[in-house]
């Protein structure tokens, strides 16, 4: 194992494993991907339907956040993948960009190059779409793009039931337009996952300047007079190592992971770190602040008229087939169809992202029916509030304070109630009364508008999608420059959701995969010896 390295990129997840592989192609850089968890292979990772066994298990971080005060001081578990792959091998695998808006609005407040224009171009470039090509779509790329082989009737008949109701169908939720219902597309091949690092480490298995070490805890980066120059790592048996960058570090440990290392490294806000016995080494105010997510509550129903669902999928019939053929229900993502909605027509975008389920999804999936069910799931991708991740001590080891501080405002508990009344609305169509029966939640008893709120803050959950904890901005108001330096800093970048100036309107994993394609992109600029720099003198000193 090399004690140094030109490159050196901590967290092999959606964005890291795209960073090191793209970094590994100029044949006379040495590349070294460090990641905390181990390998990926077992079962519950490459059967779709299985994501949720992974949750609370040694593949998973495992975070919970402290007592939301919107919540009624409920705590929220929150699931991030802890293994080569990262969360890219433990979400539900729905292949979704974001809005066009999202960009436009990055680039329109400061994220310079970061527009929809911007980065189209990178979507294509690491999409092999086996559907679509053409002005929106690549067919060529790492990422392998699909649909589920074998969707169930349940899934289908919620769209149909979204369609009667008025919603528009459309069957590219990544092309010219994101509203309108339809089936969803997803990271797999032949029926199996196919996350980040199946589409980029794998193929490189043998490329002699990519060193991938796993069971590695990066606990600070060193920097030495203005410059990230070193890491400082300690494996499972608790060895600790100094590894020294000869040219840049990357961080990509996800919206919890990466602002905590930053603070436990001295770049953040100076007086806290004072506070918790960590040495200011730049005062970045900015550093696990504006974190977001996309809020989740769940209005569930039993099944009606035969159907089953996936309520039987665990039976070794399914099992066999997928062994067999890769086939059936275990090919599932569970959130099988979805919506993009306003519940405002006057919106600039949608602002729920209706998710159908031909299962009883509740609590991450840990609780269960007694009967067949289904979900229609209302994810609020246009959300406002923001909240903290914050070091508890001077200990690398001890995982960060998490606090989402979500539906902090009365207009997002408004838009979440309208979107509650929505779901209700497509269940009670033709087509899902042909599928769905009694109401489970909210359930008859829940009818008002207090009602509902009630019910919301006591059992939201969310998407799985932490994002903007390191954003683009500027020294006073971000963590990192529209080239993904971290400002005051030379030599280190940040690549994955946390440089999100806000979260986009969808799912996650294609934009971390984007981003850590840009990252690469600007690290191609600079040269191996040498980073361009980050701020104006004094910009980023600590006090």
């Amino acid at each position: 194992m090399s004690h140094e390295a030109d490159y050196i990129v901590i967290g092999a997840g959606s964005a890291g494993c795209a960073v090191a592989a793209r970094l590994s192609e100029r044949k006379t850089a040495r590349v070294l991907l460090l990641e905390a968890g181990g390998g990926n292979r077992r079962l519950e990772v490459k059967v779709p339907a299985a994501f949720s066994q992974q949750f609370h298990g040694k593949l998973d971080w495992d975070y919970w956040t402290d007592p939301e005060p919107h919540l009624n001081g409920r705590r929220l578990f929150s699931p991030r993948g802890k293994m080569v792959g990262g969360s890219s091998e433990m979400n539900a695998m729905i292949y979704l960009r974001g809005n066009r808006l999202d960009y436009d609005s990055w680039s329109e407040n400061g994220a310079t190059g970061w527009s929809y224009a911007d980065v189209l171009p990178i979507f294509k470039r690491f999409e092999s779409n086996d559907e679509f090509g053409g002005t929106y779509h690549g067919t060529t790329g790492a990422l392998k793009v699909t649909r589920i082989p074998d969707p169930d009737p349940v899934s289908l008949a919620l769209v149909e039931a979204a369609a009667a109701l008025g919603i528009e169908r459309n069957n590219d939720f990544n092309g010219e337009t994101q509203d309108g219902t339809g089936r969803v597309q997803v990271t797999q091949h032949r029926g199996m996952r196919f996350g980040s690092a199946e589409a980029y480490l794998a193929p490189i298995a043998r490329r002699r300047n990519l060193e991938v070490r796993s069971d590695t805890l990066v606990t600070r980066i060193i920097v030495e007079r203005g410059r990230a120059v070193a890491v400082e790592t300690s494996d499972r048996n608790g060895n600790t190592e100094r590894i020294n960058a000869r040219a840049e570090i990357i961080v990509s440990g996800g919206a919890f992971n990466t602002p905590a290392l930053l603070q436990h490294s001295g770049i953040g806000p100076a007086d806290f770190l004072r506070s918790v016995g960590v040495k200011p080494v730049v005062d970045l105010p900015a550093v696990g602040e504006n974190l977001m997510e996309h809020p989740l509550v769940y209005t569930t129903y039993e099944l009606t008229g035969g159907h089953i669902g996936i309520a039987d999928a665990t039976k070794p019939k399914y099992l066999l087939e997928w062994l067999l053929r890769r086939r059936g229900k275990l090919t599932s993502n569970v959130a099988e169809t979805a919506a993009h909605v306003r519940t405002d027509a006057a919106m600039p975008a949608p602002n729920f992202q209706c998710l159908f389920a031909p299962g009883y999804f509740y609590d991450h999936g840990q609780m269960a029916w007694d009967v067949p069910a289904a979900t229609i799931a209302m994810s609020y991708i246009a959300p406002r509030s923001r909240g903290t991740v914050r070091i508890r001590s001077n200990d690398p080891t001890r995982k960060p304070r998490v606090a989402y501080n979500m539906l902090s405002t009365r207009a997002e508990m408004d838009e979440m109630i309208d979107a509650v009344d929505l779901a209700r609305d497509i269940a009670a169509t033709g087509p899902a009364r042909a599928v769905l029966g009694t109401e489970i939640t909210p359930g008859r008893d829940v009818r008002t508008r207090d009602e509902v709120e009630a019910w919301i803050r006591t059992s939201v959950q969310h998407t799985y999608h932490p994002a903007c904890t390191a954003r683009i901005g500027t020294p006073d108001d971000g963590v990192v420059d529209p080239q993904l330096r971290v400002h005051g800093v030379e030599g280190l970048r940040v690549a994955d959701t946390s440089v999100m100036p806000t979260i986009i309107r969808g799912n996650t994993n294609a934009p971390a995969i984007m981003i850590g394609e840009r990252c690469a992109d600007f690290l191609g600029t600079t040269v191996a010896t040498s980073a361009s720099g980050a701020t104006a003198a004094g910009s980023g000193a600590a006090r």
